[in-house]
């Protein structure tokens, strides 16, 4: 972003997603944890389902300001193919090396999908799109891809001639293609959060970004009563959607991207109106976390997968020594043990985040 255009509420926005993200990755126990801090088991949303996409969606701000003037050349879409590689490169890392640490993991049952993959994929093509599509376009696509998806899922046969299912069982389109195309290389047997068919509405979920970054970059309107409209109508526009086709993460339902990219709009309203408007001083220890987002978030996994498989007893690993030594206490209830536990992975990093700023240290990925 350009200095002048900086808008404060969507780097605080971007810290607190991350940090937020490995709250709920990095319990004491995944035995004890409070339910608010779980996925939905399948239809539904709570407040861990709100991460990745609000994350994606803070992709999609970050696209309409970076790439606002960048000439359509092999220059600009090498640098673009480059960062996205990047992306994906890192999530296979963390896949292919640290399972069995430090021994390479079975190649036949490498996950290929994930995370830091689906952020490198829906960033290419959210991208490209942005660079070569108005805002018009670019609603009629994310539109297009909604209900396309919708109907897909919900009305076209199956090949053997069964009609398909949003449930999750193999009738299910988005499981079906994942099985039959990842087969071992997925999170479940059964199904991936991060398959191939569900990236295309987490495509929708960035440019929903894209879009309110557009209103954001604009200087002679009034940017807050534009997102709270936006975000009131998302969110109507979500829940009654979700009568026809449920919220549910795992598929990336339609409904599911109109409802978290109205809650990610509504939430960065107020941040906005806080920071940009009245100029509080509120939340910048999540802006120095955001200041190197995908940085800290891969180290976070990276360090909390070596925490599980370094032993330091033959029966302890160093996550549950520390665990057990340290916050596994008669005076606490099991779940709040296990929440400090995780509070102070946060803390740790938000202290990272900051000695990382104040040295002006930035890891562009």
């Amino acid at each position: 972003m350009i200095a002048k255009q900086r808008i404060q509420s969507v780097d605080i926005l971007r810290g607190f997603t991350i940090a937020a993200m490995i709250l709920v990755n990095t319990p004491g126990t995944w035995s004890k944890v409070y339910a608010p801090l779980l996925h939905a088991n399948w239809h539904g949303l709570t407040p861990t389902d709100l991460v990745f996409p609000f994350f994606l969606f803070i992709v999609g701000i970050s696209i309409s300001f970076a790439y606002k003037n960048k000439p359509k050349n092999w220059t600009t879409y090498k640098k673009i193919i480059i960062r996205s590689l990047k992306l994906i490169g890192l999530g296979l890392f963390l896949a292919l090396f640290l399972p069995y640490f430090p021994f390479i993991k079975d190649f036949e049952i490498l996950r290929f999908p994930g995370v830091l993959q689906r952020i490198g994929v829906v960033f290419l093509i959210s991208a490209v799109l942005f660079i070569n599509c108005n805002w018009k376009t670019l609603l009629a696509i994310s539109l297009s891809i909604l209900i396309g998806y919708w109907i897909f899922l919900g009305f076209v046969p199956l090949p053997n001639g069964v009609l398909p299912t949003f449930d999750r069982a193999p009738n299910n389109w988005a499981n079906y293609i994942d099985l039959k195309v990842l087969g071992k290389h997925m999170w479940k047997q059964d199904y991936d959060p991060e398959g191939i068919l569900s990236t295309l509405p987490a495509i929708a979920t960035s440019i929903s970004g894209i879009l309110v970054g557009r209103i954001l970059s604009k200087d002679n309107i009034n940017k807050l009563t534009y997102l709270l409209i936006i975000a009131i109508s998302l969110l109507v526009c979500g829940y009654i959607f979700s009568i026809w086709f449920p919220i549910n993460k795992a598929i990336w339902s339609s409904s599911f991207v109109l409802v978290t990219s109205g809650w990610a709009t509504l939430i960065l309203s107020v941040i906005y109106y806080l920071t940009d408007v009245l100029d509080w001083k509120f939340g910048s220890v999540f802006k120095y976390v955001g200041s190197n987002a995908i940085t800290i978030y891969f180290l976070s996994s990276f360090i909390s997968k070596c925490f599980y498989l370094i032993k330091v007893t033959p029966q302890q690993s160093i996550h549950s020594w520390l665990y057990n030594t340290i916050y596994v206490q008669p005076f606490l209830a099991d779940k709040l043990s296990s929440l400090l536990y995780a509070l102070t992975v946060v803390m740790f990093y938000l202290v990272l985040g900051y000695v990382l700023f104040k040295k002006k240290i930035f890891i562009k990925v």
